[in-house]
């Protein structure tokens, strides 16, 4: 079920076993997220100020945010239609979930809560580029909904394989910037360290062509070279694009194609020659 409405925090509301859940899950990710996450997004939660102590308020969050790059988080009850989130975010306003998962959901919810939208997405929307790039996206989505289906499946595929399951390489290695990882321990893990899923440079008709599961851990991760990068590659008028790919058949999401440039546990090990998958595999949790 859509909820549509704007609401406010209920701060006072939270119970004790809510900021039990928050404190539980921030001190998880908290410990396994260095050496793993992108700097600027573990830097940029600390900014927040952004600790286990309780359920960060959305108030305190906005006077930072919106000094640093006009954006402004407002609360929702859970998951938007396409035409009302790509509005908000036309407007530099980004939807947080109010209510928090149970502690006996920890390891999985079924739709994003407050920890996935504020400890994973809201901290990189102190970056500049990030924050320019996902203003781009709803300004892009708005246009989209007037172009029927086919141009709201490229466009969610390409949020999907970056803002919820990116991967970043730096000169240390790969890291997490995607939201989608960054509030699971389970895939935190699992797209670094699994020899299984495939992770390949981004290219934005490659992205946009290539499906996804929602009910297991991804089995292609697509990497950007950085938020610059991913900001330069996605700045063109997608109209063409979504034309271009009416007669494109979809890519399945274990595929490698030849022109693909893959990555392997932090580095890149080599152009495929060849097509090729990887296996799939589904790991609860």
């Amino acid at each position: 079920m859509y909820a549509t409405e704007v609401v406010a925090q209920p701060w006072d509301n939270y119970s004790r076993e809510d900021h039990q859940a928050w404190a539980t899950l921030f001190r998880r990710q908290r410990a396994l997220l260095p050496g793993r996450a992108c700097r600027e997004l573990l830097e940029n939660q600390e900014r927040f100020g952004m600790s286990e102590s309780h359920i960060p308020r959305f108030d305190e969050l906005n006077v930072t945010l919106r000094q640093a790059t006009g954006w402004e988080l407002i609360g929702v009850e859970g998951l938007l239609p396409d035409d009302v989130f790509f509005g908000h975010l036309s407007q530099r306003r980004f939807p947080v979930t109010w209510w928090i998962r149970k502690l006996d959901q920890l390891d999985y919810i079924s739709e994003p809560d407050l920890f996935h939208d504020l400890f994973g997405h809201v901290p990189l929307l102190l970056n500049p580029v990030f924050a320019d790039y996902m203003h781009a996206y709803g300004c892009g989505g708005v246009k989209a909904t007037k172009l029927g289906a086919d141009a709201l499946k490229r466009l969610t595929r390409l949020y999907w394989y970056t803002v919820e399951f990116g991967l970043l390489r730096t000169a240390d290695g790969l890291r997490i910037y995607g939201a989608g990882i960054v509030s699971s321990k389970g895939e935190s893990i699992y797209c670094l360290d699994s020899p299984v899923p495939n992770r390949l440079g981004f290219d934005l008709r490659r992205v946009m062509r290539t499906q996804f599961r929602i009910d297991t851990y991804q089995e292609t991760y697509f990497v950007i070279d950085g938020f610059e990068s991913l900001f330069e590659a996605t700045r063109e008028d997608f109209g063409p694009i979504y034309a271009d790919l009416l007669t494109s058949e979809d890519i399945a999401a274990t595929a490698i194609l030849p022109s693909d440039n893959v990555h392997h546990a932090g580095h890149r090990v080599r152009d495929v020659a060849a097509g090729g998958a990887a296996p799939a595999l589904v790991i609860p949790g």
